[in-house]
């Protein structure tokens, strides 16, 4: 089994007076893509946020290789190289496309993520609305760019939240092809998803929230045998 890229141990967060997070537990892998399953208002976001340290309170162990995190300040979080695409996407919209992807500093260890050249490759769409202001980009586009600019930073650990919500099936299609490029390339993806038909295929394990608790844990490998479960929970 690979190396642990972040594990979480009895984490509680609050937003002001409301206690959201009760005990999350879960374990990633260095190479994974896992994919939190559950309702809205379950806490999947609450989670991603909670790692980087973007709730009020918050108690338990958060370990991104093996460093401790509960107590850092955000940026620290970051410059350990996780990237957070959070579902409003927060593209500049007085900039180019390609002015928001040159504006990220380099985060992590691995000094700079992927060129210019690289991401265009990847994201054909974007080369082609390079001079195009953030304003003007379709909502695939802008979620292309929301991602691409993570990757001009040089972040290994990928948190991804509902990237596929509201798209046209032709870019819901892209983006899986994307999430499985960069697993080939060793990045680690944690993804909130409301849309299974675009997680099933994509994660190699799965954790379902309900009420700020992680009430479900699997392998790709049992997905069909827990349909039923899946259906209950999720309504799926």
């Amino acid at each position: 089994m690979s190396a642990v890229a972040l594990e979480i141990k009895g984490l509680n967060a609050w937003y002001g007076e409301s206690h959201i997070l009760h005990g999350i537990d879960l374990t990633v892998h260095q190479g994974e893509v896992v994919t939190l399953l559950g309702r809205n208002g379950a806490g999947r976001t609450t989670t991603l946020r909670a790692i980087l340290g973007l709730t009020g309170a918050r108690t338990g162990s958060v370990r991104i290789g093996g460093t401790e995190v509960i107590d850092m300040p955000t940026f620290k979080v970051a410059k350990l190289g996780v990237g957070y695409c959070p579902e409003e996407r927060g593209i500049f919209a007085s900039l180019s496309c390609e002015e928001n992807l040159l504006l990220p500093p380099p985060v992590g260890s691995l000094g700079g993520g992927m060129s210019l050249s690289e991401i265009y490759e990847m994201f054909p769409n974007l080369l082609e609305r390079r001079n195009s202001p953030g304003t003007r980009l379709s909502g695939g586009e802008q979620q292309m760019l929301a991602v691409a600019r993570i990757l001009r930073t040089g972040a290994n650990l990928l948190l991804l939240d509902e990237i596929s919500e509201g798209l046209a099936p032709v870019i819901v299609q892209a983006l899986g092809r994307m999430i499985k490029m960069l697993k080939a390339k060793g990045y680690t993806i944690v993804m909130v998803e409301q849309n299974f038909r675009f997680a099933a295929p994509l994660a190699d394990r799965f954790y379902v929230v309900e009420h700020g608790q992680i009430v479900e844990h699997f392998d790709a490998a049992e997905l069909q045998s827990k349909q039923g479960i899946l259906t209950e929970l999720l309504g799926v």
